[in-house]
């Protein structure tokens, strides 16, 4: 019997993947457990139209990601702080301060987990990758300041 999984199972397959399962195992585990459905041609119509928006929904996501990429490419963010000798920075500065800069700064809001930065101590211009979405990223150039 053909059937439609909606959840992943163990060891039979991955959520919206059809395949073939005895009668009595899709009968007496699958079905009523709410794991599968019968594979009906109004269910099969049902997971394409659930697919086809999900893969547009997934290019829209990646075109505006590449947007904002392109955007923020070259872009430089400045970050004043403290600092002692030698440029030598009290305390340091982190992907959430790179990310409250941004969002100030070009009113970008992108999470702190998404910025690839070592913690910065010491004055200077530092280049940090912004992962955007998993194949979209791009570079920043952070200048710290000395604060007044």
């Amino acid at each position: 019997m053909k059937v439609i999984l909606l959840a992943d199972v163990k060891g039979v397959g991955k959520k919206g993947e059809v395949i073939n399962a005895s009668d009595g195992y899709a009968r007496n585990f699958l079905f009523p457990r709410k794991l599968a459905q019968e594979a009906t041609e109004g269910n099969m119509n049902i997971l394409n139209q659930k697919k086809e928006a999900e893969r547009r929904k997934k290019l829209a996501e990646i075109e505006a990601a590449q947007k904002l990429a392109d955007e923020l490419k070259g872009k430089a963010v400045k970050i004043t702080a403290k600092s002692g000798e030698n440029g030598r920075l009290f305390g340091s500065i982190t992907s959430k301060d790179v990310a409250d800069a941004l969002n100030a700064q070009y009113k970008v809001n992108i999470d702190k987990k998404k910025i690839v930065v070592d913690t910065i101590r010491t004055l200077g211009t530092y280049e940090v990758e912004v992962k955007i979405y998993p194949e979209v990223s791009t570079k920043v150039n952070v200048v710290i300041a000395e604060q007044k």
